[in-house]
């Protein structure tokens, strides 16, 4: 036992379950094949990456050290030599140091870096790494997210900025709900084409969020956990039965964004929130698989059927040579959509906040009034129940239709002289015995 529990202290915490998943398709390794690297079955990873277990002993060093981010690796051979640094990304896909490789003409920055469309302005990593969302495509699973993020690292939450002063939790949640939920606003709204739901549904996220802050705040992407509840609430099918949500807002009256508009509303939900996801905000392939809760190929598969689906509406998207020509459009064409629609302004952080506080304090009080109400229902009950079963008693009923009481014949002339001559002679003799002649 004593081993078992050093085994464990020894090996580094392992990442989230939805980061373990990331990793390992970062590094392109199936399930089958990590589930025989390690020695168990594919049942078992699969539990790991969805967060039901976690492995333990040898098992667990063995899966750490399989999924662990590539090591930063600096050049020593050539002093003169610019260090390079070998990504995950590049390990993931093959490619070798700038050292190793054979020298290349010199480019200019116009000729090799992809042109950078705006983000979305939902988008909560703008500027840090999104721009790169739309040259992407889904035949490239293994890039990450964020350009200044390396699989493995922990992001830093809002409540640990490195170099500032320690924040309270209020502060920190004041600063991610300033930060991302106007964009949010915007980027649900795309998802459901109602401006009031779309509010509502980010108020309501960010509510549950401070409700679970200390979850939140350590998670390694805050704006993904909050943007992930915002679009389960939003996507909800019971807000068809509500008046105010049953039909979509107006259209916008460009035709370009008309048609765009219309061609995501006509999608399926979970074909429009992968859209969304890839093209709009700038995930990768497997961050959008594990939002919409989906394996990496049927998210492939939902983007390609979804592109197809809009490009019959827009026909410069049609036009494209590449995907990445193709996501760069989408990409484009969403954010000018989204900037483009008035959507309405989300309430203060202060008031979020007070408003979350209040409804838990609602529902305790409720859950306490309740629990003391089915007490005394019980108690009043054990003392008016009797102790022991007594049989009613059938109340009177008058009964009808039954036949009179049966009983001898009446007695015909002979029967009444026979049974006057049996009267008349005496009770013992022998008249009795012998029948009388005559």
């Amino acid at each position: 036992m004593t081993r078992s529990t050093t085994d464990e202290a020894a090996v580094p915490p392992l990442p989230s379950p939805k980061e373990r998943r990331r990793l390992r398709e970062a590094k392109s390794l199936s399930e089958d094949e990590m589930a025989a690297a390690v020695g168990v079955t594919r049942a078992t990873v699969r539990s790991w990456e969805t967060g039901r277990t976690s492995p333990r002993g040898r098992k667990r060093a063995l899966y750490a050290k399989l999924i662990a981010p590539e090591p930063t690796v600096t050049p020593t051979a050539k002093p003169t030599a610019k260090p390079t640094v070998v990504t995950a990304k590049a390990a993931a896909a093959g490619a070798r140091p700038a050292a190793d490789r054979p020298a290349e003409p010199a480019a200019s920055p116009a000729a090799t870096d992809p042109p950078e469309a705006p983000p979305l302005p939902s988008d909560p990593r703008a500027g840090a790494g999104a721009a790169d969302g739309p040259s992407r495509a889904p035949e490239a699973p293994a890039r990450p997210s964020g350009a200044a993020e390396a699989p493995g690292e922990r992001r830093t939450s809002p409540a640990e900025a490195p170099g500032e002063r320690r924040t309270s939790p209020g502060e920190a949640f004041d600063e991610l709900y300033a930060r991302t939920a106007p964009g949010l606003v915007r980027q649900t709204y795309l998802l459901t084409g109602r401006r009031a739901l779309a509010r509502e549904s980010v108020e309501r996220a960010f509510e549950l969020a401070w409700q679970r802050w200390p979850e939140v705040a350590v998670d390694r992407d805050p704006a993904g956990w909050v943007r992930a509840a915002a679009y389960e609430y939003a996507m909800s099918p019971w807000h068809r039965l509500r008046r105010t949500h049953r039909h979509p807002d107006a259209p916008p009256t460009e035709p370009g964004k008309r048609a765009l508009f219309d061609a995501l509303l006509d999608l399926p939900p979970a074909y429009r929130r992968t859209l969304l996801l890839y093209d709009g905000v700038g995930l990768d392939l497997p961050e959008t698989a594990a939002e919409t809760e989906a394996s990496t190929p049927a998210a492939a598969g939902r983007l390609m059927t979804a592109r197809a689906a809009v490009a019959e509406r827009l026909p410069e998207l049609a036009e494209t040579d590449s995907p990445a020509e193709q996501s760069a459009l989408l990409h484009d064409r969403l954010g000018g959509l989204a900037r483009a629609e008035h959507v309405p302004v989300p309430r203060p952080a202060r008031a979020v906040r007070t408003g979350s506080e209040n409804k838990a304090r609602l529902w305790t009080r409720a859950a306490v009034a309740g629990v003391a109400l089915l007490i005394a229902v019980t108690g009043l009950t054990l003392h008016t129940a009797p102790t022991h079963y007594e049989q009613p008693i059938s109340p009177p009923e008058r009964v009808g239709g039954v036949p009179p009481r049966g009983g001898p014949q009446k007695l015909t002339a002979q029967d009444l002289k026979l049974q006057k001559s049996l009267g008349e002679q005496l009770a013992h003799g022998p008249e009795r015995l012998v029948p009388e002649l005559r």
